[in-house]
């Protein structure tokens, strides 16, 4: 039987590489993100590239007083869930968001309490099923403050402490919650970024993401090497790492 599996935020760069690897596999799919004119792009093309179901439904995430009808509408469209594939967010305007807290908090909100509101109710209607994998994208951003991105950082590293949480109470349930820290990723959301010709390459990334979803791991740094580096700089003492310019 085909994967059945729902994808939140499905028009960002590395959602849309992971669906079509999914679609060539011959699995089911439930598309939600808020362009509506992406989206319906997005959906023909993975039904030309061997979907056995797509649907889709257009949403903006940041309403989390929607989600639990728009979960329960997918759920049903697909007849069932084996995989949730959170993949929604945003880099956000640091320098906005120093000056402005509203600007601030829509980071905040968008990055960390949208997928707290996603997940605790996906993860309760998996534990009730005792299956199911919960796959979200965290960042690598979130193993430590920089002043560059300190607000995308700090609502990743919100997402990740709870993503561990949520893993540690729905493991013995047969719930998988796979923590993805992908470092830079060449997609149209980097595009603009210095050195965005040295990304690691999306498509390859995605193909990571599959492999790892399948093996049920739970934490993926994103090229590999990512994992080494971010160990590095965690364990730089603040005395020093105040003083770079990073």
């Amino acid at each position: 039987m085909s994967k059945k599996i729902l994808v939140l935020g499905a028009t960002s760069g590395i959602a849309e590489a992971t669906c079509r690897i999914w679609a060539t596999q011959g699995a089911s799919l439930f598309l939600v993100a808020r362009n509506a004119e992406k989206l319906v792009a997005v959906a023909a093309d993975l039904k030309t590239r061997g979907a056995a179901y797509v649907d889709f439904a257009v949403a903006d995430l940041d309403d989390t007083a929607q989600h639990p009808s728009l979960l329960t509408h997918a759920i049903n469209s697909l007849g069932g869930m084996d995989i949730a594939y959170l993949a929604h967010g945003v880099l956000g305007d640091q320098t906005a968001g120093e000056q402005s807290f509203p600007a601030a908090e829509q980071i905040l909100h968008t990055n960390f309490v949208s997928p707290v509101s996603l997940l605790t109710w996906l993860a309760n209607y998996c534990v009730q099923r005792k299956s199911g994998v919960l796959a979200v994208i965290s960042s690598v951003a979130g193993d430590r403050g920089r002043k560059s991105n300190y607000l995308y950082g700090s609502s990743k590293a919100g997402l990740s402490a709870f993503l561990g949480g949520l893993r540690n109470r729905v493991d013995r349930e047969g719930v998988t919650v796979l923590t993805i820290k992908p470092g830079p990723v060449r997609t149209p959301m980097t595009a603009h970024m210095p050195g965005a010709e040295k990304m690691a390459d999306v498509n390859a990334v995605a193909a990571i993401i599959v492999k790892a979803i399948e093996k049920r791991v739970d934490v993926l740094y994103v090229p590999f090497q990512w994992g080494p580096i971010m160990g590095i700089i965690q364990h730089i003492p603040e005395s020093i790492f105040k003083k770079l310019n990073l």
